[in-house]
């Protein structure tokens, strides 16, 4: 910052190089204002529009050092975010119309996980759970090491009342035989039908009937996502949401 006097007083603007979904001009608010209360930024989009290459974000204005001071952190915000969006509401646009509702995971960014989920509700994606205490999630090794799926569920349903904790139960299933272990032991409010082929959710809906939620998880891709969404499944989860998707080219530049 030496090479810039104290109280010199500056602006810039937002250059969108890219097309898709912005996402963060409302995280990028907060950052400036706590670096300084005095910048002024005016936006000329909002958060799930469209931008294209050559758009104007917006232009900030005010102490060239406090500019400098938020220009990274705003725009890797910015670009991480945008990304994510835009690769939600693709994905979204391509279930429309069906039964499904795309999720995220806690497959997150260390130290990013809200941007990254507040990224996905902007893309038209839905949030699934941000922590360990919001919703127990019994996955395969939880069920492997406690022995098996009735096993797993009756000793988390045990840790709950012991500890007064009224959580929700969500239980992944790798087959049918798992499932019927699912439907024969109760207690559970969603089951996650993970990498099973089309053919086989629609034979798990049809066992599961209306007695708890439907989760579709496990390797899927734009390729995929409809013939998932077909069954008539819940919700289907995709990682590569958060872990996958390609940043928005985006930067900021003195004018």
């Amino acid at each position: 910052m030496g090479s810039i006097a104290k109280n010199e007083q500056s602006r810039a603007k937002l250059i969108i190089k890219d097309v898709g979904i912005i996402a963060g001009l409302g995280l990028s608010e907060r950052i400036f204002r706590f670096i300084d209360k005095d910048l002024k930024v005016k936006y000329f989009y909002k958060d799930g529009m469209v931008v294209r290459n050559g758009d104007i974000g917006f232009h900030v204005e005010g102490n060239a050092r406090s500019i400098l001071s938020a220009e990274r952190l705003v725009l890797n915000c910015l670009q991480r975010m945008s990304g994510i969006a835009t690769y939600t509401n693709r994905m979204s646009a391509l279930i429309k119309g069906s039964n499904a509702k795309l999720l995220d995971t806690r497959k997150t960014t260390p130290n990013f996980r809200l941007p990254e989920k507040w990224a996905v509700a902007i893309g038209g994606g839905v949030n699934h759970r941000f922590g360990l205490y919001d919703m127990v999630m019994l996955k395969d090794n939880h069920i492997d090491f406690a022995g098996g799926v009735r096993e797993a569920i009756l000793s988390t349903v045990d840790y709950l009342a012991e500890n007064n904790l009224n959580l929700k139960i969500e239980v992944e299933v790798r087959n049918l035989d798992e499932l019927h272990e699912v439907i024969e032991t109760g207690h559970v409010f969603r089951v996650l039908l993970d990498n099973m082929l089309p053919s086989s959710i629609r034979e798990s809906l049809r066992l599961i009937g209306d007695r708890m939620e439907t989760e579709a998880s496990g390797g899927i891709t734009e390729r995929n996502i409809v013939d998932i969404a077909e069954t008539g499944v819940d919700y289907i989860s995709v990682g590569a949401l958060t872990h996958s998707y390609k940043s928005l080219d985006i930067s900021l530049k003195a004018f």
